[in-house]
């Protein structure tokens, strides 16, 4: 006996849902991290280039871009990564 066509419908706006989704989740995730693929699990080494990721986003205004000019921009000796804190406190 066959199966109406009608009774596959839910199933199939279901998969095409769940196929949206993903695929529009994947394309922010995308778009947040600037065309680059997400990070996931960092292990030691990562979290030691999260300083160096913190280093380029002063340099480049944001996380996850990189710069191959030898020279500073103006100011950036001002944005310092360290905190300032009082010797007398």
């Amino acid at each position: 006996m066959p199966v109406p066509f009608e009774t596959l419908l839910p199933y199939g706006i279901m998969i095409v849902m769940f196929g949206a989704t993903g695929t529009g989740l994947a394309a922010f995730k995308t778009w947040q991290n600037e065309g680059k693929r997400p990070r996931y699990s960092l292990d030691q080494w990562d979290k030691v280039t999260l300083e160096v990721m913190e280093r380029d986003r002063r340099l480049t205004g944001t996380l996850r871009g990189q710069t191959d000019n030898p020279q500073a921009p103006l100011g950036f000796e001002l944005s310092n990564g360290w905190k300032v804190t009082s010797p007398h406190i």
